[in-house]
């Protein structure tokens, strides 16, 4: 069975940077399982995995605008430290939501100077090209419910 919209895909996969630096691999755990066509995968390694099958291997190098996009500068800020709820629980590495206009962004606190903290809405690896080396262990059709909510479901459900 071919990779296509609506199929639940499970992979193996190891991703690495530029440099080789490991970022992320599923060896060790149970395969990554997402529903094909759902925007569940960034779209360079979605678009690269359409119409491979059981068995298939891979390397795909994704570069930011096909995975979680360029860095924009625009999107770190600093503001003053009194301006979070608990100043206590501030410090470099801390991640929190914020509401920007009608986006929701993760933030990571990347510096504190005096009382003031420099946040990056940005995800970590935008503006970074992401090499994956991928696995195809199983294809199968999604069920109604999953082609419903958009994503995959464990045997036991939600």
């Amino acid at each position: 069975m071919n990779i296509t919209s609506g199929k639940v895909v499970h992979i193996h996969y190891t991703l690495t940077d530029d440099a080789g630096e490991l970022l992320d691999t599923s060896a060790g755990q149970e395969p990554l399982a997402y529903l094909h066509g759902a925007g569940n995968l960034i779209p360079g390694l979605e678009n690269a995995l359409e119409g491979k099958t059981v068995g298939d291997t891979l390397t795909v190098v994704v570069p930011p605008e096909e995975g979680y996009g360029l860095y924009n500068a625009d999107l770190v800020e600093t503001v003053l430290l009194s301006q979070f709820p608990d100043p206590s629980q501030v410090e470099v590495g801390v991640r929190f939501g914020v509401q920007a206009g009608n986006a929701m962004y993760i933030a990571t606190v990347t510096d504190i100077e005096g009382d003031r903290v420099t946040f990056d809405m940005n995800h970590p690896l935008a503006g970074v090209t992401l090499h994956f080396d991928v696995a195809v262990v199983g294809v199968e059709d999604a069920t109604p419910e999953e082609l419903a909510h958009g994503h995959v479901h464990a045997p036991e459900g939600h």
